[in-house]
């Protein structure tokens, strides 16, 4: 088994997987990228620069090609595999009346489908190279409280958090850890997107108009390497993030207040 560590992330081709990528290259590891975006994860590839880096296109919805992702990036790694970044991830907002059935299999395929397909392929991996290894999860500030416009978003982070909570208590036998990160509103490509089929307008715009901050993917990235070497179950990223945290906790009212209050949800 080679002495260098390794990470296999899911989304590694843009965004919080990139700055994963970055991240984790910094300290030495041999990075591993899943996604369906070969263009994408080359060009993370180059901005690592290292050569300790390997890229496998596939579809975390899939569950058998999970298996061949792993087994291919565990023998580029030197046979083992530390951690299993599980960030991708799509959005969707709109109302649930206006979500199509197609929009909502997707989201919750991808969200949270796709997340217990990786833990569930990755754990014997992990087991080798416990205790040390760790399953991060990445969830979302839409799973701390319900987001208006995203009810099926929002439930696949809840799920997600849920999940992270199950293993942590089932994986804790093996020495791995496991957590989740949840962000708010993060700069990334997917900003940039329609929240639905039904939205002309983008996520950046609505968020901008509402006021809200945006997080840089750094802290994101941060805050996976914080989770791999701490003991937290849940890290809490951005200024938003931490607001709704703090405010679902200690004072539902009024959070429930405002979510009722806001303006029109997001995507309509």
């Amino acid at each position: 088994m080679s002495a260098k560590k390794a990470i296999f992330i899911t989304g590694g081709g843009s965004g919080i997987g990139r700055a994963i990528a970055l991240r984790f290259a910094r300290e030495g590891w041999f990075v591993g990228l899943g996604d369906i975006d070969s263009a994408g994860m080359a060009e993370t590839a180059r901005l690592i620069g290292t050569g300790f880096t390997y890229s496998h296109k596939f579809d975390v919805r899939d569950r058998a090609a999970w298996d061949v992702a792993l087994d291919a990036f565990a023998t580029a790694a030197g046979g083992r595999i530390d951690v299993l970044a599980n960030n991708a991830g799509i959005p969707l907002g709109g109302s649930l009346a206006e979500n199509t059935v197609e929009e909502i299999d997707r989201c919750i395929d991808i969200n949270l489908k796709g997340v217990f397909w990786g833990a569930q392929a990755v754990l014997p991996y992990l087991q080798k190279t416990a205790p040390g290894s760790a399953l991060i999860n990445t969830a979302s500030a839409a799973g701390i409280y319900g987001t208006g416009g995203a009810s099926v978003y929002s439930a696949t982070k809840f799920a997600v958090r849920g999940m992270t909570e199950s293993l942590d208590a089932e994986w804790s036998e093996f020495g791995i850890k496991v957590a989740s990160i949840c962000p708010s509103f993060i700069e990334t490509p997917l900003l940039d997107h329609t929240p639905n089929l039904a939205s002309n307008e983008s996520i950046r715009e609505r968020v901008l108009a509402a006021g809200l901050e945006l997080t840089g993917v750094d802290e994101v990235a941060d805050a996976v390497w914080n989770a791999v070497h701490g003991d937290k179950l849940h890290w809490v990223v951005g200024k938003t993030a931490r607001q709704i945290a703090f405010g679902a906790r200690w004072m539902p009212g009024r959070v429930r207040a405002r979510s009722r209050g806001m303006a029109r949800p997001l995507g309509r």
